[in-house]
């Protein structure tokens, strides 16, 4: 399952520089596959996809920090916990019910996005 920041956001940015796939963006922001990955040129997104890493992808939100659900592994394979969770003083980096996943297929993202 993916995390999601509820709009309960302060905007502090405690929570980006924490994520190992730099999957937080601040609102408005643009983001890229390839930022804080191993990804480049053109890549095959595991649901068969074919896009550029380097392109800038629409932001999620506007007003308020974001997560980016294709690139958010819940710190799988770098850290016990969701550190985005652990770090945020309001308590809004909680769990995506709209992106339920295993174990396994986070553990899958992370490798692919990390090319290990």
């Amino acid at each position: 399952m993916a995390i999601i920041i509820t709009d309960e956001c302060i905007n502090c940015g405690a929570c980006e520089p924490e994520c190992p796939n730099t999957a937080i963006y601040e609102g408005a922001d643009d983001w890229r596959y390839k930022d804080g990955t191993k990804l480049t040129g053109t890549i095959v997104l595991p649901d068969g996809t074919e896009m550029d890493a380097d392109a800038a992808q629409t932001p999620i939100s506007d007003d308020i920090y974001y997560i980016v659900p294709g690139k958010c592994t819940e710190c799988k394979g770098f850290h016990e916990e969701p550190q985005c969770a652990a770090v945020c003083p309001v308590d809004c980096c909680v769990p995506d019910d709209n992106h339920v996943e295993s174990e396994e297929l986070l553990l899958q993202r992370q490798s692919f996005l990390h090319n290990e």
